[in-house]
């Protein structure tokens, strides 16, 4: 593991990724999605799948990753529209910007990377992404990549290091010292590891990559 990625994960109160704690009270949701893989059974079947509307082009994914995504949703967020609340191109390399464009937001979200190599991945919340103490979120998020078919890593119920961020970094997915994914506070660099919270593989081909572009997408 390199500098940088043990800057990341001293920052981030490495004992927490020890133990099973408790999430946030306002945001602990009832989960009953049981332990899945990536070659589970989407939400939705393709053949039934209907094309969301995006409000702007993504700079990232195009309608066929769309296709391919979308039906891994919960069926609740199935078919709600894509509205871009963040990304690099337009509102520049800042967690903290990044953080403040999603201020009030209730929606779900799909935070979507490609990094100079050009892999394409990312992660869904069922919650905006905010600075918080210890980790938030709930059984319905997942990692997922394009390497180059899509692989969707759910939620394995081992532990609930689901999200923690702070003004520095943001970590999703964790245990025994490792992130699923982890972003620094300038959203330049990253890096992915396999953890326990979603039994996933790296996500980008190298430990530590290079940001070229990330979005946030609020699906409401």
């Amino acid at each position: 593991m390199t500098d940088k990625a043990e800057e990341i994960i001293s920052s981030m109160h490495p004992s927490l990724l020890d133990e099973d704690f408790p999430l946030e009270p306002e945001e602990a949701a009832e989960q009953e999605n049981p332990a899945c893989t990536a070659t589970d059974t989407p939400a939705l079947c393709t053949e039934d799948f209907h094309e969301p509307v995006l409000n702007e082009k993504s700079n990232i994914v195009h309608l066929e990753e769309i296709q391919k995504l979308a039906p891994h949703f919960p069926l609740r967020v199935i078919g709600h529209s894509w509205n871009l609340i963040y990304c690099t191109a337009r509102d520049g390399f800042s967690l903290k910007t990044m953080y403040r464009s999603m201020t009030d937001l209730v929606s779900p979200i799909l935070l979507v990377i490609r990094d100079t190599d050009g892999q394409i991945f990312g992660a869904f919340s069922s919650t905006a992404i905010h600075v918080s103490n210890s980790f938030y979120g709930n059984g319905e998020m997942f990692l997922f990549s394009f390497n180059p078919q899509l692989k969707v890593f759910k939620w394995t119920g081992k532990n609930t290091f689901f999200m923690k961020g702070d003004a520095d970094s943001l970590a999703v997915g964790g245990g025994s010292g490792k992130f699923g994914l982890w972003l620094d506070g300038d959203l330049n660099h990253g890096g992915s590891h396999p953890c326990e919270t979603f039994n996933n593989e790296a996500l980008s081909p190298r430990e530590e990559f290079l940001i070229h572009d990330l979005e946030v997408w609020a699906l409401d």
